[in-house]
C-alpha cells in the first residue's frame, strides 16, 4: 500500500538529504512492481537509521513501513503478520497527520487478512481506518490510504457473500480510483456479480474496462473472468484464461501469495467439469 509522499514534509529539515531521496527511491520501486528490492533496501535504511540513533519518525517508521508494504503486495503476507502488528504498536503514540503512517500500514495488515479469508476482521479493520481517515483528513491528504481501505472493505464483503454490498463500494468509488485500487475494485465488482451468477453481466464488466494495476494486481482480472466464462459453460475459453492467469500469477507473485493457489484452485475446477467456485 501507498504511502503518502507529503509525510517527509515534517522531516525536510531534520533528516539527511541522503535519507529522503532513499526514501523517495524506495517508493519509486514499490510502485514499480519492484518490491524485493525496495524491501531489500528500506530494510536497509531503516537499520543504518537506527544505528544512527534517529528519531524513528523520520526514517526508520517510513522505512519499515515501506518495506512491509513491498513484502505484502508480494504475496509474505501471513510472514509479515507480527512485524505489522508490531509496528502499527510503536505507531500507536503517534498523533495528528502523523497518524497518516498508523493507518497506512493498517491498511496493510487489511490486505493481509483479506489474503487470509480472514474476512470478518477485514471488514472491521477496513471500517475502523476509514474513521480514522476522517478524523485526519482535515490535516493530511489521507484519499489513497482511504481508497486502500475500501479495496479490502470490498474484498471482505465479497468474501462473506454480501455481494451487493460490495458491489455498491466497488461502483461507487471507481470513479476516483486509480492504479491497484482500481485494478482490484474492478475486480471486486466483476466478482460481486459472478457471486450472484450474473456472469454475462461480470464477462461484460471484466472486458468493459481494464485497469492497469501493476504487479501488484497480477491475475485479478483473469481469475474473475475465467469464473464468468465458467459460469456461461464456456469450459474451453474459461479453462485458457485461468492458465492464463496462473502463469502471469507465477512469473510476477512470490510462490506463498494466495492468489497462486486460488487461481490453481479454479482451474482444477474447470478442468474437472465441477461447478463455478466461489
Amino acid at each position: 500500500m501507498r504511502w503518502e509522499r507529503a509525510r517527509h514534509g515534517r522531516a525536510r529539515g531534520s533528516a539527511a538529504s541522503s535519507q529522503r531521496v532513499a526514501l523517495d527511491r524506495i517508493q519509486d520501486l514499490l510502485e514499480a512492481g519492484g518490491f524485493e528490492q525496495a524491501e531489500a533496501e528500506a530494510r536497509a535504511l531503516a537499520a543504518s537509521s537506527r544505528a544512527r540513533g534517529g528519531d524513528p519518525d523520520l526514517i526508520s517508521w517510513p522505512a519499515r513501513s515501506l518495506a512491509a508494504g513491498a513484502a505484502v503486495a508480494h504475496g509474505r503476507g501471513t510472514e509479515l503478520l507480527p512485524e505489522l502488528d508490531t509496528l502499527i504498536t510503536e505507531l500507536e503514540q503517534t498523533t495528528g497527520a502523523d497518524r497518516q503512517l498508523l493507518l497506512a500500514v493498517r491498511s496493510n495488515r487489511a490486505a493481509v487478512l483479506v489474503q487470509q479469508d480472514r474476512h470478518t476482521e477485514a471488514e472491521a479493520e477496513a471500517l475502523d481506518i476509514l474513521r480514522g481517515t476522517t478524523r485526519i483528513a482535515h490535516l493530511t491528504t489521507m484519499w489513497r490510504v482511504e481508497l486502500n481501505a475500501v479495496t479490502s472493505l470490498a474484498a471482505a464483503l465479497n468474501g462473506q457473500g454480501r455481494y451487493e454490498e460490495a458491489e455498491a463500494i466497488a461502483r461507487g468509488n471507481l470513479p476516483r480510483a486509480d492504479g491497484p485500487a482500481a485494478a482490484f475494485l474492478h475486480c471486486a465488482l466483476v466478482r460481486s456479480l459472478n457471486g450472484r451468477s450474473r456472469y454475462e453481466d461480470a464477462l461484460a464488466e471484466a472486458r468493459r474496462y481494464t485497469p492497469a494495476g501493476g504487479r501488484t494486481a497480477s491475475g485479478t482480472l483473469g481469475i474473475v473472468t475465467a469464473r464468468a466464462l465458467h459460469g456461461l459453460g464456456r469450459r474451453d475459453e474459461a479453462e485458457a484464461t485461468a492458465r492464463e492467469a496462473l502463469t502471469v500469477c507465477e512469473q510476477s507473485l512470490h510462490p506463498a501469495h494466495p492468489r497462486i493457489e486460488e487461481a490453481r484452485t479454479l482451474l482444477t475446477h474447470i478442468t474437472a467439469g465441477g461447478p463455478t467456485p466461489d
